[in-house]
């Protein structure tokens, strides 16, 4: 065999490799994205229950999940160093803590479809800061992409049935998502999302029920009913456990921008989820704002940005 056709078939394998890995990460990430439209409907469940305690409970549950599966899956739980415990805990206070107190709240005043869209705004910041933050410029194509999700996102927003404290809760969940993802990109790398998942789930277990005890009092998880554990039980189980490794992994195989743009999953699954859950069947504009966000979607999934940093699984990760 000559050097070039040896040339040309290792250059093959890469391109197959890339694309499988490309196919895997869009996979997990859409599938991340339907865990986290459902919990905005199922967060409603959740509206009379002692916040904190709740979500203690909640990431408490999740992180003994992650953990046993780590074991028996023979993935290791790498731990953190040095300046990686403030992106952690950045994670944690933002993206966990701020984040469902926000959709909680938010669900009192806004039908799911329109609270779950606020994720679905999602792109068009990842597309702009994203790139930033690794030192590239923006790329046109994918903040165009990200401008046609938001667009939709826009649309349920200013149609779908809310009022002005359920939208700035919206925002609020916005900027909490963006956090989520930006936050975790400097210690996915070394960590994984094993591993980044697990720490940030103690880690907000941790503050929530320090918050539980001070605003609630320790018998707050007394007054659960049945409803309350079952919603409990659904997000630390797939909206937590499973979403977030689903969510990070995606993140390492496709890089925050282009990975941001599946979020427009998210108010499919929440309209779905809320119909589901007895919520009235969102209005013509929601489901035309949703129709849109998947447009932007497919036209955002082909771009493949120049200089995207791996920031896949790492060996203990798989």
């Amino acid at each position: 065999m000559t050097l070039s056709k040896m040339g040309a078939r290792r250059t093959g394998q890469r391109s197959g490799l890339g694309t499988a890995a490309t196919a895997a990460g869009l996979g997990m990430g859409a599938a991340g994205m339907v865990c986290v439209g459902g919990s905005v409907a199922v967060s409603g469940v959740l509206a009379d229950a002692p916040l904190f305690t709740t979500q203690a409970v909640r990431y408490t549950v999740a992180c003994l999940l992650l953990l046993g599966a780590a074991r028996l899956t023979g993935r290791r739980v790498t731990p953190p160093r040095g300046t990686e415990w403030l992106w952690l805990l950045g994670v944690a206070v933002a993206g966990l803590v701020l984040f469902n107190v926000a959709l909680v709240r938010g669900s009192v005043h806004a039908e799911p479809a329109v609270v779950g869209v606020a994720v679905a705004s999602v792109p068009v910041v990842l597309a702009l800061v994203g790139p930033l933050l690794d030192g590239r410029r923006p790329a046109p194509a994918a903040v165009a992409a990200a401008a046609v999700v938001t667009a939709g996102a826009v649309l349920v927003q200013g149609h779908g049935r809310s009022d002005l404290v359920g939208l700035g809760w919206s925002v609020v969940v916005l900027l909490c998502e963006v956090g989520f993802t930006l936050l975790a990109v400097p210690v996915l790398r070394r960590l994984g999302p094993w591993s980044v998942s697990v720490h940030t789930c103690w880690l907000a277990a941790v503050l929530l029920a320090v918050l539980g005890l001070g605003a609630e009092g320790p018998a707050a998880v007394t007054t659960l009913h049945a409803a309350h554990v079952l919603a409990v039980a659904c997000l630390a189980v797939f909206v937590t456990a499973l979403a977030f490794v689903l969510w990070y992994s995606a993140v390492g195989r496709l890089g925050s921008a282009r990975a941001g743009l599946l979020t427009g999953v998210a108010p499919v699954a929440a309209a779905v989820g809320g119909v589901l859950l007895g919520s009235p069947l969102p209005g013509p504009a929601v489901w035309a704002g949703t129709a849109l966000v998947a447009v932007g979607l497919v036209i955002g999934v082909g771009i493949r940005p120049k200089g995207i940093a791996n920031t896949g699984p790492n060996r203990h990760d798989g």
